[in-house]
């Protein structure tokens, strides 16, 4: 039983891991270029920041992508320390929307998403480079190419979502794991520092959320418990940053430096109001304990965001104007 159990977890946790990067890939990849220059140019001010680092992460699928871009661009010299904060507290925020779109009961569609996204990445096929079938255009060829791909990766999300929810009354069978169970529950420090060690394992801060969802959902796990998890989990999505900054310039390490304590300000904060967390995503999704977790790491990013976000005008400085000519 053990062994079944890690199997499925390990299948649900991969499948979760892929799903997520087949579409950031293909995602990014649709953007191309356009992503660094749009970060480059639209963080005149924090707010604009902000607001582009929450539509990025939305539309990459992947807070970790847009954080590592900015990372890049700072090193690069084409974005200035001071307005890389308010990009930061935008990927909190967009990143909410995979755990949130998980949330909405929707992996009985996950077969029809993924021959859906196949047949249009096979018609990109057909009508590229096997020339089967007459030529698209480029925009078209595009779409049905990465647009497919993106469906494919969220049917997999999907289906590692519903896996993972299988192993609930399996998992209650187990002492060990009610056991470690009731003492999370007991002490919820643990959680936060399991859900901290495992997305820094993984590199996904999505998948520990949506794994604990599932969970949630089939009784495995209390929703106190999988809070923690969630408050832990904003905490792990920062190793990826910070890795990879090591082998950069100055600003870039602060870039990752910052984006440490952002999230662990957050989390401090919250901690001690994780129950009215919890009552607030309650009171907006009653009945549905997946959506309340879902609900309750959307609450505390956009407050955190927002809390911090006036902070980033303290850092900011306004680009400077040319100097006016004198008159002879």
């Amino acid at each position: 039983m053990v062994l079944y159990l890690v199997s499925l977890s390990v299948v649900g946790l991969a499948l979760l891991l892929s799903g997520m990067k087949v579409m950031e890939l293909a995602l990014s990849q649709w953007a191309g270029d356009r992503m660094a220059l749009a970060v480059a140019r639209s963080t005149s001010t924090p707010l604009r920041g902000f607001a582009l680092g929450t539509a990025s992460s939305a539309l990459l699928q992947s807070g970790t992508a847009v954080t590592l871009l900015t990372i890049s661009l700072v090193n690069a010299g084409m974005l200035p320390f001071a307005r890389c904060f308010g990009v930061l507290l935008g990927t909190n925020v967009g990143t909410c929307l995979t755990t949130e779109l998980m949330s909405l009961e929707l992996h009985r569609y996950g077969l029809p998403l993924l021959g859906a996204g196949t047949g249009l990445w096979l018609l990109s096929l057909l009508a590229g480079e096997w020339r089967v079938l007459p030529p698209l255009p480029r925009r078209v060829h595009d779409a049905c190419r990465f647009g497919g791909a993106v469906l494919a990766g969220f049917a997999l999300l999907l289906a590692g979502f519903a896996l993972l929810r299988t192993m609930g009354p399996l998992l209650q069978q187990q002492g060990a794991f009610q056991r470690l169970m009731d003492l999370a529950s007991q002490q919820p420090v643990l959680g936060v520092l399991g859900g901290a060690a495992l997305t820094a394992l993984i590199h996904s801060g999505a998948a520990v959320i949506g794994m604990s969802m599932g969970f949630v959902s089939a009784g495995a796990m209390e929703p106190g418990t999988a809070v923690a998890v969630v408050l832990g989990a904003n905490i792990g999505t920062c190793a990826t940053g910070l890795v990879v900054s090591l082998g950069g310039g100055r600003g870039g390490k602060l870039v990752a430096l910052s984006q440490i304590a952002l999230n662990v300000a957050g989390v401090l904060l919250f901690y001690p109001l994780r129950h009215e967390l919890l009552a607030a995503a309650a009171w907006i999704a009653p009945g549905h304990p997946a959506a309340q977790i879902a609900h309750a790491q959307t609450i505390f990013n956009v407050a955190c965001s927002l809390l911090a976000l006036p902070i980033a005008y303290l850092f900011h400085k306004p680009p400077a104007r040319p100097a006016m000519p004198k008159a002879a």
